[in-house]
Formats: structure tokens, sequence, C-alpha cells
């Protein structure tokens, strides 16, 4: 998978005259290359219809669907390590948006701080709600999201240097590996912080009412569905490096259909076979937890001293914060792309965890 997604960006750059071994620094970073960032209704307006065009499914089966049994909280206490994440994101919070001049190098750290409160709270929720979270049951497998995280995003940093969608500012001179292993500390924080919304998601079930049955993809076509989607997202790739002005939002999709397609071509758990059986739930659960996800990060961001900032082309438009309201539609494959990923850790009988029908949260 990883030689699938990092091999082949830069085959597409080669069929361009941009400079490929330039993608070969590390830690990566975006080269300040030329793209084209003017706004264009018609693109806007098609990308727009695409989202709309995907969701609407959903939503309308959501909110036509009867009221499903209500969720009965365990009502446990508010755990120990919970309490401790709440004083963290009020602190960091503060410190990130209104301490003073002289706190400079608090400011640009309070990025970490404030995510693993918010990591620890979301899961001192589910704890409460469901009786159990990945923390209390699963320690070693938790704390092992964080640095198989910090990997996981580098990657779409790696991709970036193709699209150059973002850049980061106030963020001092670091560079090399200075700058990996103070980047690497945020980034540690993703993969918790998704798996601990989607778990928290899974104890409102009315969210995800009438997901249960839909349709599904038939156990004989699994295998050559799959073939196909590794096919398409190996393109993606490709385009990328190819035309990234253009085909950047594939950055968001093409490696989840690299991934979930060789995890079903391996035998292992993946999503596709959690399609074969028409409940979307899980699916529809991944991806508004990287929504959620991804509504705290831009709000966190826009107030921080370190901080990125977004060049969308023909869609940087409407902000949400510093984001251009189409680019929140990325964090919905960015969901699933983290609950794929982390079943590459947590896999055999923990994987059920994830890909099951109530997710980390729930009986299952």
């Amino acid at each position: 998978m990883l030689l699938v997604v990092l091999g082949l960006p830069p085959v597409g750059a080669g069929l361009t005259e941009g400079v490929v071994a330039a993608y070969g620094d590390w830690p990566p970073a975006p080269l300040g290359g030329e793209r084209a960032p003017g706004f264009s209704w018609p693109v806007f307006l098609a990308i727009a219809a695409v989202v709309a065009a995907v969701l609407a499914p959903f939503l309308l089966r959501v909110l036509r669907a009867p009221t499903p049994e209500a969720f009965r909280p365990a009502r446990v206490p508010f755990p120990w390590w919970a309490w401790l994440g709440l004083a963290l994101v009020a602190g960091s919070w503060a410190v990130a948006w209104g301490a003073p001049d002289a706190w400079v190098a608090l400011r640009r750290h309070a990025f970490t701080p404030l995510w693993l409160g918010f990591v620890l709270v979301v899961h001192g929720l589910v704890q409460v709600r469901a009786g159990h979270s990945l923390p209390a049951r699963h320690p070693g497998a938790f704390l092992l999201l964080f640095p198989i995280s910090a990997g996981f995003w580098w990657v779409f940093e790696y991709l970036n240097g193709f699209a150059e969608n973002w850049s980061y500012l106030g963020t001092g001179e670091q560079e090399g590996w200075a700058r990996f292993l103070a980047s690497s500390l945020p980034f540690a924080t993703v993969l918790p912080a998704v798996l601990g919304v989607r778990d928290l998601l899974a104890t409102f079930p009315r969210l995800e009412a009438g997901l249960e049955r839909m349709p599904g993809i038939g156990a004989a076509r699994r295998r050559p569905v799959a073939g196909w989607v590794v096919a398409a997202g190996a393109l993606g790739l490709v385009g990328i490096g190819l035309l990234p002005e253009i085909l950047y939002p594939l950055l968001w999709v093409a490696p989840l259909l690299v991934l979930v397609g060789l995890q079903e071509l391996a035998g292992e758990r993946s999503l596709l076979g959690v399609l074969a059986a028409g409940d979307w739930r899980p699916v529809w659960r991944a991806a508004l937890a990287g929504l959620v996800c991804g509504f705290f990060w831009e709000l966190w961001n826009w107030g921080s001293l370190a901080r990125w900032e977004y060049t969308v082309p023909y869609v940087d438009r409407f902000h949400l914060f510093a984001m251009p309201i189409l680019g929140y539609a990325g964090y919905l494959p960015f969901g699933l792309e983290c609950v794929a990923a982390v079943t590459l850790v947590l896999r055999r009988n923990r994987a059920r965890l994830l890909w099951g029908p109530v997710g980390g949260a729930g009986q299952g």
C-alpha cells in the first residue's frame, strides 16, 4: 500500500516538466510552484453537486427512518483522565488564542496538548455513555495509535507536496529533523481523535437510522470490485502528480481506494466487506467522525499562532474559519481512511471494533 501511495504520484509528476527529485526531500513540504487558485463558479457548482449527490441518499434515508430504540447510556462516572483532558483543552485553548506575545514558544506548541485533551475528553464521554472505551479496554492498542497516527499524517504531507493545498505559518524557523519531530507531535493525535468521535457517534443511533439495510456488494463480486477499486485509486495517485491543480481532491480519495481494495484482496477485514452486507452505518459513522474532527481542527487552527493556511484552486471562497466550505467535504473520506488505517494496527480479533455494526462504543 505504501509503495503504491508514495510511488505513483512521482510517476505522474515525471510526465510533466516538474523536477521529480525534489519530492524526495525529507521531511516533505510543498515546493511553492505555480498553481491556479482563481475562483470558478462552474467548478464550484460542479463539485458541490457531486458532494450533494453522494450525501443525499444517506441524509434522506436517515431523515425518513423511524426513530430507533433509544440508546441506554451506561452512566458511569466521567473518568479521571477525561477530567485531565478537559483541563488540557481549557488551558491550551487559552494559551493558543489569548496568551501574551511573550509566550510565543508556548503558543506555537499549544496545539498538541489541546488535541490530546480533546482525545481524552471524547473517549471519556464514550466511557460514560457506553460503559467502556478504547483506552479502558485496550490501553496498549490506544497508545499505539499515537505513533501510527504521526506516520499516517506524514503520508498526506507527502501528497500535499504535489497538490500544495496547505502550508504552515508561525512555526518558527525549524527545518529538517527538528521540524519533523515538532510536527509529529500534533500529527500523533489525529487517529485517536477520529476513533474517539466515531465511537461517541455510535451512542446516538438516530444519526444513522435506516442505514443498516441499504444496497450492498454481493459476496461473489467483492474481489473483482476490489481490483477495480485499487486500479481507480492508483490512477488517481498518478493524477495527483500529473494534474494537481485539477485533480487535487483525489488526495483524499485515492489513498482510501488503494487501502480498502488491497485489504479486501489480502483477506483482511475491510470497508468493502462491511458494504457487502448492506450495513452502511459504520461507513456513515466514520465519515461523520472525520467531519466533526475537521470542524474542531479548523476552529482551533483559526486563532492559533502556529497554523496552516489553504490554497485551493477554483473553490477558495465562502470560508468557515480558514477552510473554504467545500474543503470540508474532504474530511468525509478522510474519516474512512482513518478507520481503515487503524485496522492495519488493530487486526484480527480487534478489527471488529472498527468496522463492526456498532463500532468500538457498542456491544460489538
